[in-house]
């Protein structure tokens, strides 16, 4: 008997959390270092004080961005539980912000806030999959942490 063949469709938690760390610090490294392309996107005016506000969430990505990737290798764990049910909760609090801005006309954009929430949506879904430490999403593929 060889080894037993990949069932199709799940992703491994592993590179959930490569993608997941990839984008945010693709996303926090914008935002902090180039923060009026992120409000030009949305229609948003340029104004000092929120130009702070981007830097300073954009630096709070990287960060959680940064931990994705060191904790992606590590094996299942209740402190890897709560970081991952703590991200899908994060997900789940963001995805309504930028909707609600944009129909008070904060926000004056649709494409400014369309692919953010989508975001939010499917990493919301993935880190409670994950969280949740269910079979079918590949949860148990990590080593020992070293």
């Amino acid at each position: 008997m060889g080894p037993r063949p990949r069932q199709g469709g799940a992703m491994k938690r592993t590179w959930f959390l490569t993608i997941a760390g990839g984008i945010a610090l693709l996303v926090g490294g914008i935002a902090s270092l180039a923060p009026e392309w992120v409000l030009l996107g949305k229609g948003v005016p340029i104004e000092a004080a929120v130009l702070v506000w981007v830097r300073e969430v954009g630096v709070a990505i990287l960060a959680i961005g940064g931990m994705s990737l060191a904790l992606r290798r590590h094996a299942d764990s209740p402190a890897l539980r709560v970081f991952l049910l703590g991200n899908a909760a994060h997900q789940v609090m963001l995805a309504p912000i930028e909707v609600v801005a944009y129909l008070d006309g904060t926000i004056p954009k649709l494409g400014g806030i369309l692919p953010n929430t989508v975001l939010h949506v499917l990493l919301a879904a993935g880190f409670l999959a994950y969280g949740l430490g269910s079979r079918l999403s590949g949860a148990d593929d990590s080593r020992p942490a070293s």
